[in-house]
Formats: C-alpha cells, structure tokens, sequence
C-alpha cells in the first residue's frame, strides 16, 4: 500500500485517502482497498465474476485495510464488496469511496478514472478573494427538480450547466447552492441521506460532468456551493451501516448511535478512521471539483449529545456536559483543512442554536467556519409574513429583533427550502390578500432582506411569484411567465438582485454596525422600518419598507446631514407590476424640520406593501436664518 499515511488515516489527519482507498487503475488492472477491521474476510464482486464471493479475495493488513487486484476491467464496470462478518453473515457493500455508482434502484459502484477532465476556469480562480466584503447572492437549487425535459426525465449535468449559470447570471445571483449531489438511494430524501461521499449522483451523469457543471458555473463568474451532510447517513444496506458486521463508521454507544427521528446513524467522530473518511471527502469537493465552498447540514444534531433525544437516552460528556466533544474536535478539524485548501472558501454552518463563535476562528476558541446561516431571523420573517397586516403591528419585533445579534456572527440570511415545503407555503404563498396584495408582498420584503445586513439565500422559484409549494418531483412552474404578473415578478428579481451586486453601502460592511444604522425602528402601527446602509467610502442608502396596505404620502423621519435624497429604486414601479402611482419622482430635500432625535429630516412617499431605496447626495449645511426687514433697517 504505498503513498498511504497509515497514521494519519488511524489518527483522524487524513484529508486524500480518495487517492488510495476505493477503487484505482494501475498498470495491471484495478487495485481495490477497503476498510473493515471486524470482517472475518472481504472480496471484490461485480458483473465481471457473475458476484461470486470466492472469486476475489481480498488480503487483510494491520488495522482492517483490506486489498487486492483484478485484471481485465474497464471504467463503468460494476462492483461491491461482499463482506463476511463475525457472524457469518455476507453482505454486499457499495464502496464508500466510489467515484461513480450506478443510477437508483441499482447500487452497485462503478469504476471511474477521474484524472483528465480539462478544466477552463483559471482566471476564476485567480480572481477569488475573501467572500467578507464582496456580494453574496446565493440561488439554492435542487438539481433534479430546477427544470424537466417535455418527458419528464432529469437534466443532466452539462445541460443544467448551460442553462442555469445564463439563467443565474442574468438574474443577478452570483452563487448557486446546490442541494447535496453526493450519491443517494431515495430521490425523497433530497441528497440528505447518501450513500456516495465522493460519488456525484449518476442521476445527472459522470463525475466528468459534473465537473463541466462547476467550470462552467466558474466561467460565469458564479461560485458553487455544495450541502454536504457530515451529521448522520442512511441505513440502506449497500451503505455504511454496521459495514463490516458490527457498528464501524457509526458510533457503538446506542445513546449516541441514532438519530430515531430521521431514522438515520451518527457518525463516530471519536474514531480516526471515520474522522479522516470525513475529512477527504470534504478535501475531495474542494481539491478535485474546484467547488467554492460547503455548507454543512445539521451542524446543532452535531454539537449536542441530547439532540433529539429525551432524558435517559443520552450521556453526558466527561464534564457532565450535553456538549459533544468529539465533534467539536471534528468540525475544527474540518475547517482548519478547508482554509489549508483554499484561504477564500466558504464554510457555512446550517446551526440553529445560539452556540457562541460559530464563525470564529478555531484559534480564538471558535468551531471555524467563516458564514452561519440566521435560521432565528428566517423563522421571525416567515412568522410575519404570514400575518395579516392588522396584527402585524403586534409583532413588529419580528422585523427588527434580528439586529440585536446580527454582528454575533458572520451570518447568510436565507429562506431555503425547507421554508417552501411542508405545508408551509411558497414566498408568495406566505403572504396574505389577493395576488397583487401577495405579489407586492414578495417584493417588499426581497428588499429588506437583500439590504439588512448579511449575505443573501433564495431558494428557487421564489422570482417567477410561484404559489405552488416546491416538488421535488416535479419542475419549477415556469409556465407562470406567461402571465404578465409573473414576468414583472421576474424583472423585479432581476433589477433588485443586480441593484444589490452593484451597490458597495448593501454589502461592504455586512458584519459590523458600520454599516447600518436605524432611522426608524419602532413604528409597529405603520408597519414600517428605515435604515441606512453604508459602504464606508462615504455612500449611504436609505431604505424604507412598509410591510402595510396603507401608502404613505408624506412620511416624515431624521436622516443623517445630506442635501438631498434621490429615489433609486421602488417597488411599485409599473414595470415590476406596481401601480406607479407611490413614487419620489423628484430628489427629496432634508430640512431643518427636527424628528425622531434629529435635527433634520425628510418626508417620502412609501407605497401600501412597497419600499424604496433612496441615495444620499451632497453634505448638508443648515441654512443661514434670513434677516427680516425690520434688522435690514437698522443702522449698522
């Protein structure tokens, strides 16, 4: 076994075991390595020995690697692992780190030679930086479900890649996040139990093609983001559940060993072997499909040994604590390799307690991902949106209170998936009223969301004004664009995602309170809100959004000392579907008029369920007081 760190895969350090363990070619045939250190023998089996156990056997080395060579294959060929446990029993096992497996219902693994895909995305790479103070406008895709063939069939990779990086880009994204690829039995569990941690689901096609997927997406100018599922994994057979007999992968302790609500096993992050497994298959995304970063599901079921569990069927820790330690260990570990791989990537943690330090670093005592997604502040928006109006005043709390923690962390503001599923209703479907009312809705609140601070997450679907919950069985409802509601829907998404881009005060301080500042926090009766956001080089822009069906005509508030004020963007323009009526058609002065604490102040116009964005322009100087006649007269 050469070039294989035995101690660094036993220690929990190895981050490239993708290049030894699983299946290779070598100059004789395909040398395949497997590890299972409790079966009492192991063999190679596929298509080309008929699944005889006895035809490969494989040799056993210290610490449960298993290897051996077979002559005569090619790349496509099918193949398991028959292992034999203490039992006796034989089970047939996919290879955990396939590149390639055979599309659901097989299960079998494929041979597959990743070396030669010729990739085109340099000068992306080159250009990377640090995603702290630069646009992050994420569109989250479910791959299979995105858009369907006339028949039904899935796209592929090279098909979604043509399509969705034009269609992204000229929408005004300039990140997808891809539900998880990683080879899966169930199209119901959308990727999050898998099977594959190195395998692309053939549902779409190769590893090469996938590939050609993110290098195109690159060649756009769009990073990718790939879900990837370290927290637990399904118990299919062919999987890593009890792999060589008897719990290997999978913690051994039965207090720590399931998640009973998913119906799914929790990996032993105390055991080098699984550590390193882990770890690689992190590295493997980064190094070898160029991906931009991953967002890590379920982090909270990592930290806590009680999660989901009641009294009695959980330890604590050796504090007494209900803090898991090793994956703890585990997720710094992990982190520590992303940054060694590439210093620009994009760690997201899906964690949704209030765990301190999430995105510090491990060196200040922080878990070292560098973006958290803010499921408290999707959870008060989706409360609210729902509302109807009158009681929303009762709530107002809920537009507002996610500034009190929203320096805490480096936060993403998503509404996901998981937000337009379940019953619970698509963006447009949360809000309240007929379909202009629902419409307008939508479009008033994708502008508070794309201008208070932290990055930005829409799932798909949201811009063409769908009223269907997603389907991941189906496709988006692209035949809404016929309507012309739904087009102005599109061209909304479309303006507002690139007004974001472009404008440096929506993103260049998204983590300090540099770069916003209330002007109005408190009017609930109203309910409206007003701030300003700032870029630090001295553009402010002022955002007004009125979650109300009332429009307001002269709605007075303090700003800060600028000249004018002049309207930059507004919802209820006609060519997004609004009525064209509630707009600041002419630049707005600030006047001496004291308000809200302020020596000066502004009176707009703010549609019914609308917002605006305005631009401050010039400093302002407080007039000079106009002598009256009767002074005039007066002798000097």
């Amino acid at each position: 076994m050469e070039h294989f760190d035995l101690a660094a895969f036993y220690g929990g350090s190895a981050t490239e075991l993708y290049h030894t363990l699983g299946a290779h070619r070598t100059p004789d045939g395909w040398v395949f390595r497997v590890w299972a250190p409790h079966a009492v023998s192991v063999s190679v089996v596929g298509d080309f020995c008929a699944w005889d156990p006895t035809a490969h056997p494989m040799r056993r080395f210290d610490g449960g690697v298993w290897e051996t060579e077979v002559a005569g294959l090619s790349p496509y060929d099918t193949y398991k692992f028959a292992v034999t446990a203490q039992s006796g029993a034989v089970t047939f096992k996919a290879d955990p780190y396939a590149f390639h497996a055979e599309t659901r219902p097989g299960t079998a693994s494929k041979l597959y030679e990743l070396a030669g895909y010729d990739w085109g995305d340099g000068a992306y790479l080159a250009a990377k930086q640090p995603v702290y103070d630069r646009p992050l406008n994420i569109y989250e895709v479910h791959l299979g479900s995105w858009r369907r063939r006339e028949n039904g069939d899935f796209y592929d990779y090279r098909s979604l890649a043509d399509e969705l990086s034009e269609y992204a880009a000229d929408l005004g994204y300039n990140c997808v996040e891809l539900m998880p690829v990683t080879e899966y039995p169930l199209d119901d569990s959308w990727g999050y139990q898998c099977t594959g941690y190195f395998a692309p689901t053939s549902r779409y096609g190769t590893p090469h093609d996938f590939m050609y997927f993110v290098d195109m997406m690159h060649r756009r100018g769009i990073s990718v983001i790939l879900d990837w599922v370290p927290a637990h994994f399904c118990k299919d057979e062919h999987g890593l559940i009890d792999f060589d007999g008897e719990p290997c992968y999978e913690y051994a302790d039965p207090k720590k060993r399931e998640h009973a609500g998913w119906g799914t096993r929790v990996f032993d992050y105390g055991r080098g072997e699984v550590k390193s497994f882990l770890l690689s298959s992190a590295a493997y995304w980064l190094r070898e499909y160029h991906l931009d970063g991953l967002r890590v599901d379920a982090v909270a079921s990592m930290l806590y040994l009680d999660y989901g569990r009641e009294a009695g069927e959980w330890t604590p820790n050796k504090n007494g604590g209900h803090e898991n330690l090793e994956a703890i260990d585990f997720l710094r570990a992990l982190n520590t390799a992303a940054f060694a791989i590439d210093p620009n990537v994009m760690m997201v943690a899906e964690e949704s307690t209030a765990w301190p330090l999430v995105t510090y670093p491990v060196s200040d005592g922080g878990l070292g991902f560098n973006l958290k997604w803010n499921m408290g502040w999707m959870n008060d928006m989706c409360h609210y949106l729902k509302l109807d109006p009158w009681f929303r005043q009762f709530h107002h709390k809920d537009l507002t209170f996610s500034l009190m923690y929203a320096f805490s962390e480096n936060f993403v503001l998503p509404i996901s998936h998981d937000e337009v599923v379940y019953m619970k209703g698509s963006l447009r479907g949360k809000m309240p009223g007929d379909e202009w009312r629902q419409l307008a809705g939508v479009r008033s609140f994708m502008v508070y969301m794309l201008t208070h601070p932290g990055k930005k997450l829409t799932f798909m679907g949201a811009e063409l004004g769908q009223w269907h919950e997603w389907d991941f069985a189906g496709q988006l409802d692209w035949y809404l664009l016929e309507n012309d509601a739904n087009r102005r829907m599109q061209d909304f998404f479309r303006a507002v995602n690139r007004y974001y881009l472009t404008n440096p005060a929506l993103w260049r301080i998204d983590f300090d309170w540099a770069g916003f500042e209330w002007l109005v926090a408190d009017d609930n009766e109203d309910n409206t809100v007003v701030f300003v956001r700032r870029d630090g080089a001295g553009e402010e822009l002022l955002v007004a959004v009125n979650f109300s069906p009332n429009g307001y005509r002269d709605y007075r508030f303090g700003v800060p000392p600028r000249k004018t004020w002049r309207e930059e963007l507004s919802t209820d323009d006609t060519a997004f579907g609004g009525t064209g009526e509630w707009r600041n058609e002419k630049p707005v002065r600030t006047q001496a008029i004291p308000s809200h604490g302020r020596e000066q102040s502004i009176a707009i116009t703010i549609p019914p369920l609308g917002a605006v964005i305005l631009r401050g322009a010039g400093e302002y100087k407080k007039p000079k007081a106009k002598k009256s006649k009767a002074r005039e007269e007066l002798p000097a």
